[in-house]
């Protein structure tokens, strides 16, 4: 029997019991079975599941319609579960990314039954890690009618402003070659590792770059995230890697991306290891301009990437709108202020009312 989850509570209590029954990447499925129980019980939603992401819409035959979206899972607790409310601030794993976003979202499919577009909720798995495993990218290629509409609303953490489109990113591995010798006759051979400091320092040479887009301000990164090499503690290393990350501005594609790197890394052999692209900001567009003049406040660029580059590629105008400070997202100390929760609730309600 699937765990019960009461859309009744208020948007802060929610959170909490939606944090409580934990659900890291791969183990969503409790949280998904309880999600779809209490969603199939109110009349004015359709609900479908695909996986461990479900999907509840209104069918109203509205004009328009919109998708209000959100993941299910968090990155795997440090201590920090169950959740304590604490004054006016609610403490532990997935009350910033994103279940304050996630409790909004129900309480809104449970309870707004005659909006003034018709909505469509998809609470999904997998964000967490691999893009291959993304839910919202698995829907997207099963079912891509279920996320048909004319405007997204992604729940990620924001601290209750608008975050438009968000930058793309790709990971590279630079292979350094060397001869393997004995460490005690480290003179034989040619050390693998040591070869890989002028690509260092060309990274730490690199100034990043600042692009505006749709008058959003993007900024980019070039940053070494991980190196290998070498297999004993005697022995000198023939083969070092270096795996950078590149955070670029959605104004670029992909492949224009990947030749930057390769530009700044000339003479180097590289390997794209992952892509995936941005979204421009669209805020132009006048179903995302009435979005924000909704909801309020100065639109700021997202820089690191989400699911509204999932939108942005079936052609759906997306922001990022949520609860929590995004610099708390994954934190051992990760806590929401419960007044955010609620302004989201309140602010979104308003929204879709029209």
């Amino acid at each position: 029997m699937a765990p019960h989850l009461d859309l009744d509570l208020s948007a802060p209590e929610l959170t909490a019991a939606l944090c409580d029954l934990a659900s890291p990447s791969g183990q969503e499925g409790a949280l998904a079975d309880a999600v779809e129980s209490a969603l199939r019980s109110f009349p004015h939603l359709t609900v479908d599941r695909d996986g461990d992401a479900v999907v509840a819409r209104t069918t109203l035959g509205r004009a328009s319609r919109v998708v209000v979206a959100g993941h299910i899972d968090t990155v795997p607790p440090a201590g920090n579960l169950p959740t304590r409310l604490d004054g006016g601030t609610l403490w532990g794993r997935g009350t910033v990314d994103m279940k304050g976003g996630v409790a909004v979202a129900l309480r809104l499919a449970a309870h707004l039954a005659d909006p003034a577009s018709d909505v469509t909720y998809v609470f999904y798995d997998n964000e967490e890690v691999e893009a291959e495993r993304n839910g919202l990218g698995r829907v997207a290629t099963n079912r891509p009618d279920l996320l048909a509409a004319d405007f997204a609303v992604l729940m990620e953490p924001t601290s209750a402003a608008v975050e438009g489109g968000c930058n793309g990113t790709l990971r590279v591995e630079i292979t350094l070659s060397g001869t393997a010798a004995h460490s005690a006759r480290w003179w034989r051979g040619s050390n693998a590792i040591h070869a890989a400091a002028p690509v260092l320092q060309r990274l730490a040479e690199y100034q990043p770059a600042t692009v505006d887009v749709d008058g959003l301000a993007y900024r980019e990164g070039l940053s070494a995230v991980g190196i290998t090499g070498g297999i004993a503690g005697n022995i000198i290393p023939d083969r070092c890697v270096v795996t950078v990350n590149y955070r670029f501005a959605p104004s670029a594609t992909e492949k224009e991306a990947f030749e930057h790197v390769a530009e700044v890394f000339d003479g180097y052999d590289l390997r794209l290891a992952d892509s995936a692209p941005g979204a421009r900001p669209g805020l132009g567009r006048p179903v995302a301009a009435a979005f924000v003049a909704a909801v309020g406040g100065e639109p700021q660029a997202k820089v690191g990437w989400t699911d509204v580059a999932r939108f942005d590629a079936l052609g759906v105008p997306a922001v990022n709108y949520g609860p929590g400070d995004p610099q708390l997202a994954h934190a051992d100390d990760e806590r929401v202020d419960v007044a955010e929760i609620d302004l989201c609730e309140q602010r979104m309600r308003t929204w879709l009312r029209g």
